[in-house]
């Protein structure tokens, strides 16, 4: 199966190299902007920052103390196994493991780790929705097509439609009243959520700003996270080749060539691995101090500090 992924995502990016125009790719990756790459690496590491974060409130709530250090650690060490190797979740269930030692023990952790992911995906529908919605409602700037505006739209609706299900559901209900316990603790992952889906398109978008296509905020808010939604296909590694194929089918909207939009992934894809190898780095050589501990009683979630 591993070698089946990574021959999925070579012969992705083999095609995409073959279909449009693979000279003009490489010279734009061969001229890249540092400075913009510098910056994707950077808004990269900023929502690491975030996501761990959110992964320690997540948790704490459902009874498990972290420190911000090991969360931060363990986090970042578990994005560089999900971007290197096959499926896209070694490295959330290596996360889940480790921190079984809380109350409720490894399916208490695995939880945690879901629901983290989850709320990563809500940020990112939230951020993406905005996008359309300001696009639609506000004159000017970027349309989009009437095709892109139904399929995002549905997409949106069965989010929605899941959470609604989720919440009338007498046992998914209670695992949102305790991983959301006060309006203190909901306000805050709110923000680390939308933040670091922010952060990620930011960082997308300085991608393309580096291979030299610059794109308008509406756009980037709209196509960037559809981009970033086909990496979730586990067919590959770490979405390569998906990605780099939805950027192709994208980036005309705004004017620019499909050439642009693997060009913008690939380089995306790099900025991704750059970010994530201090973490793999820290994880070899790093052991603070704590782990994880179960909390005993009731003890309301301090938020993100």
């Amino acid at each position: 199966m591993t070698v089946l992924r990574f021959g999925a995502a070579a012969a992705l990016l083999a095609a995409c190299l073959w279909l449009f125009d693979g000279r003009t790719i490489v010279d734009r990756l061969l001229t890249m902007e540092l400075g913009w790459m510098l910056a994707a690496v950077a808004a990269l590491l900023m929502q690491t920052v975030l996501m761990a974060l959110r992964w320690r409130l997540v948790a704490r709530c459902l009874g498990t103390e972290m420190s911000a250090a090991w969360a931060l650690r363990e986090y970042g060490a578990g994005q560089f196994v999900n971007a290197t190797l096959p499926g896209g979740v070694l490295g959330d269930a290596t996360r889940a493991v480790r921190a079984r030692d809380g109350r409720t023990g490894l399916r208490g952790a695995a939880t945690a780790v879901a629901i983290e992911r989850g709320l990563g995906q809500i940020g990112l529908a939230v951020v993406a929705g905005s996008g359309l919605a300001a696009t639609i409602l506000l004159p000017g700037g970027f349309t989009p097509s009437l095709v892109l505006t139904a399929a995002m739209a549905a997409v949106l609706a069965v989010i929605a439609l899941l959470l609604i299900a989720i919440m009338q559901n007498a046992r998914g209900a209670r695992l949102i009243r305790k991983c959301l316990p006060s309006q203190r603790v909901a306000r805050t992952q709110a923000v680390l959520s939308i933040a670091a889906a922010l952060l990620n398109v930011a960082a997308f978008a300085a991608c393309a700003r580096a291979t030299g296509t610059l794109l308008p905020t509406g756009a980037a808010l709209v196509l960037i996270p559809a981009i970033l939604t086909a990496m979730l296909i586990p067919l590959t590694i770490g979405g390569w080749g998906w990605r780099e194929g939805a950027a192709a089918a994208l980036f005309p909207i705004v004017g620019a060539t499909p050439a642009a939009g693997v060009a913008a992934g690939i380089a995306f894809g790099t900025a991704i691995l750059l970010a994530v190898l201090p973490f793999a780095a820290l994880a070899l050589c790093y052991r603070p101090a704590g782990r994880v501990r179960p909390i005993v009683g009731e003890v309301e979630p301090k938020g993100a500090e």
